[in-house]
């Protein structure tokens, strides 16, 4: 068991009426949440929509109207490569929730004296099977929770550098690429803000608000948002339902992984290009640390934040045995560092009691680099 800087023994019970009545009082917050939402990002990001329209009106797979939430209809089912005009979600992972997964991801969890956290919602948590990629299975505990990310909405600006580069906006020469890979592994906040600057702030919120991605997306309680420099200054636009500088929910880290495993984030070889910034992580800790310890033979694509007691990872893992899964976790605690790199193990374990399917094995894994950079403040 896990110490936790709380009791995280108790949890929320009560009577069936009380818990009855929590219940529709959460579902009416939630609701009234994500409507002030879209009434907050409708006000706030239209000043810049018909530039942006207009800049990626004639550039194949151009953003543009990012903003323009009217593009909004109700999520549909079916399989995740059927490609439809006006498709809701690119990935709709929530379609793909196992319980039998996510029981067991809820018991490795009580194990380790989490559930309180979880109670709380100091703890969120999401865990996607894609060793068949085309049948993900997914498990999530407050999956839709936002919370503090740190370093980890870096993502966000890296998908930034690449959808514009293929809007024909932006050149990724050779200062860029290395700007995107100090912030990527070594989490260099100084290159994170100049990425910033270079792209746009105000780009990559509609990035994330597309509706190709919906990386954010009100009517899921947000997603990955990073709206204030990796500076000592004042915010450009904290999220519009959490006020949060740099926040992200655990399944929207989830569909970025899922996205980027699939050649959807920008296309084929932008998604290889992402996931090569993405491999050889300075930072050893969290999820590396913990999935180093079980199989150090096995790839990780991951970032990472902290920040005071804000904990987050999120990683793409293939496994040498062909066995592949997406594990993100957010933490508000001070033992959230501790606290990821156990429920990683768990995961991992999880995914072997899952059935094995078609997998392949990996017989040449590349190496890793000789060395690695010291990892920067805030990273």
């Amino acid at each position: 068991m896990i110490q936790t800087g709380r009791d995280d023994a108790r949890t929320e019970t009560g009577s069936g009426p009380t818990r009855a009545r929590a219940g529709r009082t959460r579902r009416r917050s939630s609701v009234l949440r994500s409507l002030l939402g879209i009434l907050a990002l409708l006000v706030a990001l239209p000043a810049s929509a018909q530039q942006t329209a207009r800049a990626g009106a004639s550039t194949s797979g151009s953003v543009g109207t990012a903003a323009l939430l009217s593009h909004f209809v109700k999520p549909s089912q079916g399989a995740l490569f059927q490609r439809k005009p006006g498709m809701w979600d690119p990935a709709p992972l929530w379609s793909y929730l196992d319980p039998v997964l996510e029981d067991g991801l809820h018991d490795a969890l009580r194990d380790l004296g989490l559930q309180g956290a979880l109670a709380r919602r100091k703890l969120a948590v999401t865990l996607v099977d894609i060793t068949d990629v085309q049948n993900p299975r997914v498990a999530a505990l407050n999956g839709d929770t936002m919370l503090y990310a740190a370093s980890l909405p870096k993502i966000a600006v890296m998908l930034g550098v690449y959808q514009k580069a293929a809007e024909g906006r932006l050149t990724i020469d050779d200062e860029t690429y290395h700007q995107l890979l100090r912030m990527i592994r070594r989490s260099d906040n100084g290159d994170s803000t100049t990425l910033m600057h270079k792209v746009g702030k105000d780009y990559i919120a509609r990035v994330m608000l597309s509706p190709r991605y919906r990386l954010y997306d009100p009517l899921h309680n947000g997603g990955l948002w990073a709206g204030k420099d990796y500076a000592a200054v004042g915010a450009w636009r904290r999220d519009p339902m959490y006020n949060l500088s740099h926040g992200a929910t655990a399944m929207q880290v989830a569909r970025f992984y899922y996205l980027l495993q699939t050649g959807r984030l920008v296309s084929p070889q932008a998604s290889r290009d992402m996931k090569e910034v993405l491999r050889h992580s300075a930072s050893d800790h969290k999820f590396l640390r913990g999935i180093r310890a079980i199989r150090p033979d096995a790839i990780v694509y991951r970032k990472a934040g902290t920040w005071g007691q804000a904990h987050a990872d999120g990683a793409l893992i293939e496994r040498r045995d062909g066995a592949t899964y997406i594990a993100v976790g957010l933490a508000d605690d001070p033992m959230g560092g501790e606290w990821l790199k156990q429920i990683i193990i768990a995961m991992d374990r999880l995914i072997d009691q899952q059935p094995s399917g078609d997998r392949v094995r990996r017989t040449h894994l590349p190496s890793r680099p000789a060395t690695t950079a010291s990892v920067s403040a805030g990273g």
